[in-house]
């Protein structure tokens, strides 16, 4: 399998630039809005991206397989809204970036969290179904392509915890590089057309009390928040899309950047006053997230009025989580999702 085509030198510090893209008249038109005036749920502290702890002239990085960076977060404090409050509001990713829906799986908890082969079959196959019957676009959802997903669970010894920081998985260049990793011979004409990379956020075995996933409304959000970082990722010898067995050793100093390679862009967010964060209070294991990291539609890239583009997103830290809340458990899928 190749590797994303995003490899390149660590570069200069930059904010998003909409990509070049056709409008899609198709699409169905969207109302701008604004929040309506809800009362606070709760308070937190989120980590935002510090633009002033790049030095002039580097492009931020993280590294995928250690806690480093090359760059500091800030602590801002927040109030967070239930979206149970106002749900009818967050049922379409294409006016707030996200949504939730009742959404049970016959997949148990036990498998998915041992990444068993139900995953990748029955729990992928419930996952496109959902994605299917409950995004809201007005399109035709003609193909769904599910390219990954993510267990994480709140405990040292497990290998993926639950992020807290304010990012958005994917910018608009990796988002093309992933249609062309896999859609192959179909890529360049299925660029052409509409299409979407959602994330699937789904809580395993008991409601996510511990450490719920918080999302900021699209509509609170600025293009000038994005600041787009490049994911580093340790050489592999021979790397021919399995890594394991082939590993070289990076340097042990955190700070150096020898022994890994670029493989993928995120965006880190800076803070900004408008941001409204909205979490689903004790989400239960029957209930899914839908949150938008990427839209050809949006009126960022193809200038369609009031169609959200993405959702910063991130874990965090409830002061009012009940001390004998379980410690949280969460499958998360992403998918390229293709309009007629």
């Amino acid at each position: 399998m190749p590797r994303l085509s995003l490899a390149r030198p660590l570069r200069a510090l930059h904010p998003a630039r909409p990509l070049t893209a056709p409008t899609h008249p198709s699409v169905r038109p969207i109302v701008p809005s604004q929040p309506r005036t809800m009362v606070a749920s709760t308070h937190a502290t989120f980590k935002y991206f510090d633009p002033s702890s790049v030095p002039a002239g580097q492009k931020a990085w993280n590294k995928v397989d250690v806690r480093a960076s090359s760059f500091k977060d800030i602590a801002v404090s927040k109030p967070v809204y239930n979206a149970r409050d106002d749900a009818d509001d967050f049922r379409d990713v294409d006016r707030t970036g996200f949504a939730f829906h009742t959404s049970p799986s016959s997949v148990p908890a036990s498998a998915v969290l041992a990444d068993g082969p139900e995953v990748r079959t029955a729990y992928y196959a419930e996952v496109e179904a959902a994605l299917r019957a409950k995004l809201a676009t007005g399109d035709k959802v003609s193909r769904v392509v599910i390219f990954d997903h993510t267990i994480r669970v709140r405990d040292p010894t497990a290998a993926r915890q639950p992020v807290q920081s304010v990012h958005v998985d994917q910018t608009p260049a990796a988002a093309a590089a992933r249609v062309r990793r896999h859609t192959g011979a179909d890529a360049e004409r299925l660029l052409k057309g509409r299409f979407q990379l959602i994330n699937v956020w789904r809580p395993l075995g008991h409601a996510a009390s511990d450490h719920p996933l918080a999302v900021v409304d699209w509509r609170t959000t600025e293009e000038s928040d994005l600041v787009a970082t490049d994911l580093l990722y340790p050489v592999y010898e021979g790397y021919d899309g399995d890594d394991r067995g082939r590993e070289v050793a990076p340097r042990a100093d955190l700070a150096s950047t020898d022994g890994y390679e670029v493989r993928g862009e995120t965006y880190n967010v800076q803070p900004n006053d408008r941001h409204r964060f909205y979490y689903v209070k004790d989400m239960r294991p029957d209930e899914v997230m839908f949150i938008k990291c990427f839209d050809s539609a949006s009126e960022g890239v193809a200038g369609n009025k009031g169609v959200a583009g993405f959702t910063p997103h991130t874990a965090f830290e409830d002061p009012n989580t009940p001390e004998d809340a379980k410690p949280r458990q969460s499958i998360e899928v992403r998918a390229l999702v293709f309009y007629d």
